[in-house]
């Protein structure tokens, strides 16, 4: 059991290493979820006291969960900060002529972490999450 909450503390405190498309799915479902929830369960004075700490923490974890699926696609996981920027400004549903740029980024972000595979073996950041180790 104390594994299981170390993987989770892991995987949305921490950006090191690397996460296969699953997980980061899921992780990525929950921080949307609870998001969504929070914004829309809170009155507006409140959410406005509270998003002072709620956001940051949000944005925390999805620094975290992006950047070890970027580095599982062999990217650095300071793209994480185009990402994190590209939802900031078109959420939850802005449509204007200057949010084009920042949904294609969205676009390829779905794409390219959520279909997309990772590298396979090892890279600069880690042991491959979908693979066994090797014994040597």
């Amino acid at each position: 059991m104390d594994g299981t909450r170390n993987d989770w503390k892991d995987l949305f405190l921490s950006s090191a290493g690397r996460i296969a498309r699953g997980p980061f799915l899921i992780a990525s479902a929950v921080l949307v979820a609870v998001a969504a929830l929070y914004e829309n369960i809170l009155g507006s004075v409140i959410h406005w006291i509270t998003g002072w700490f709620v956001y940051p923490v949000l944005v925390f974890c999805a620094a975290s969960v992006l950047s070890k699926r970027l580095h599982d696609r062999g990217r650095s996981g300071w793209w994480s900060a185009l990402i994190l920027l590209s939802v900031l400004v078109v959420w939850p549903h802005r449509v204007g002529l200057f949010d084009f740029p920042f949904w294609l980024v969205l676009v390829w972000t779905v794409i390219d972490l959520g279909a997309m595979p990772g590298e396979q073996g090892a890279n600069r950041y880690g042991p491959s999450p979908v693979s066994p180790p090797v014994a040597a």
